[in-house]
C-alpha cells in the first residue's frame, strides 16, 4: 500500500517531519504479483497462501488476481492479512518509511497441519511449483518437506527483507531444481561480504543439489549458473527506473518457467533481466508482465 504525501514542514513541538496525506494506492503484491505474472504465460495456475482471519482484504485480493488463477486461501487465526504500507513524498517519489502490518510468529499447529494437508493435496497437480518464501512465518519445516519431497520441479526464492534479515536464508530448503536470489541474499547465506560470487554460487548449488541458479545484482544485471553450462553474466536493460519494487518477483516469475522447460541459462538470464526492466518502469505492482511488450 502506497500512501502518497506532501511534506509540509517540521512539527512545531517535536523534531519530526510533518506530511499531508494526498492519496492511497493498493497493490496485489508478494505471491499475488508472482501468480499474476505467471498467469500471463500459463493457462493453468494455482495459488496457495494465507490471508488473515481479521482484516482479510479478501475482496480486494480476489478482484486483483488474474481470473485464470485457481485460488486456495487459508485463514490465519488472530492475524491480519499482511500489508506493507509505504509513505511516499509524492513530488520526487521519495519513500520515507515503511510500516508492516502482520503476524510473523510461528503458525499454530492447526494452521500448519491444514497448510501441509492442502499442499499434499495440490502439489502433485502441477508441473512447476514456485515458492516465494518471504520469511513471514507461513512455511514451517514440515511444509517445506512436503514441497521438496513432492514437487516435480521446485523453484525457490527465499527473500531477505527488513522483517527477517539474518534469520531467513535459502538453506532452509534441502533441495531445489532452480533457485533465484539476490546477491545480498547469497552473501547472507555464505556469511561472506566480499568473497568471489561464482564460488559462493557453486557452493550453494552443491549444498542444495540445485543444478541451476540465477543471482540478481540490480543495476549490475545478473549471474546465471548451470552445472552443465557454467556461468553467464547478463547486463541490466532498464532504460527508465520509476520504482524498483517487484522487479525481482517479475524476473523470478519468468525465469522459473523458462528453466522448467530447459531453456539455455544465458537466455534465461536475458529474459529475466528483460522482465525486470519492464517491472521497474511502472509504480509498484500496477501492471503485470504482458506477453507482447515482453517479446518486443
Amino acid at each position: 500500500e502506497y500512501q502518497y504525501c506532501r511534506a509540509i514542514g517540521k512539527s512545531s513541538k517535536e523534531p519530526i517531519l510533518a506530511v499531508k496525506h494526498l492519496s492511497t494506492e493498493k497493490f496485489a503484491g508478494g505471491i499475488l504479483a508472482v501468480c499474476n505474472n505467471v498467469a500471463r504465460f500459463s493457462d493453468n495456475v494455482g495459488l496457495v497462501s494465507f490471508l488473515g482471519e481479521r482484516d482479510s482484504q479478501e475482496e480486494f485480493v480476489r478482484q486483483s488476481v488474474d481470473d485464470k488463477v485457481d485460488m486456495t486461501f487459508l485463514y490465519r487465526k488472530d492475524s491480519p492479512t499482511i500489508v506493507k504500507r509505504r509513505f511516499i513524498e509524492s513530488y520526487f517519489f521519495t519513500k520515507m518509511i515503511e510500516v508492516y502490518e502482520m503476524n510473523d510468529g510461528v503458525l499454530d499447529n492447526n494452521d500448519n497441519d491444514l497448510l501441509c494437508a492442502t499442499l499434499n493435496e495440490q502439489v502433485d497437480n502441477f508441473d512447476v511449483v514456485i515458492v516465494v518464501d518471504f520469511g513471514n512465518g507461513m512455511l514451517s519445516e514440515k511444509a517445506i518437506k512436503v514441497l521438496t519431497d513432492q514437487a516435480r520441479f521446485l523453484a525457490v526464492n527465499a527473500q531477505s527483507n527488513a522483517g527477517n534479515l539474518g534469520y531467513h536464508t535459502i538453506s532452509r530448503y534441502p533441495r531445489a531444481d532452480f533457485i533465484s536470489m539476490s546477491e545480498g541474499e547469497l552473501r547472507l547465506e555464505a556469511r561472506d561480504r566480499a568473497g568471489n560470487l561464482e564460488n559462493m554460487i557453486a557452493d550453494v548449488s552443491r549444498k542444495l543439489s540445485c543444478d541451476k541458479i540465477v543471482v540478481t545484482k540490480g543495476s549490475g544485471g545478473n549471474v546465471c549458473y548451470s552445472v552443465d553450462e557454467g556461468f553467464f553474466e547478463v547486463p541490466a536493460f532498464a532504460g527508465q527506473v520509476v520504482d524498483r519494487m517487484g522487479a525481482g518477483d517479475a524476473s523470478f516469475s519468468l525465469t522459473a518457467l523458462c528453466v522448467a522447460q530447459n531453456v539455455p541459462m544465458e537466455v534465461v538470464g536475458f529474459i529475466g533481466n528483460t522482465a525486470g526492466a519492464m517491472a521497474v518502469a511502472t509504480v509498484g505492482h500496477r501492471e503485470a508482465l504482458e506477453r507482447v511488450p515482453l517479446f518486443r
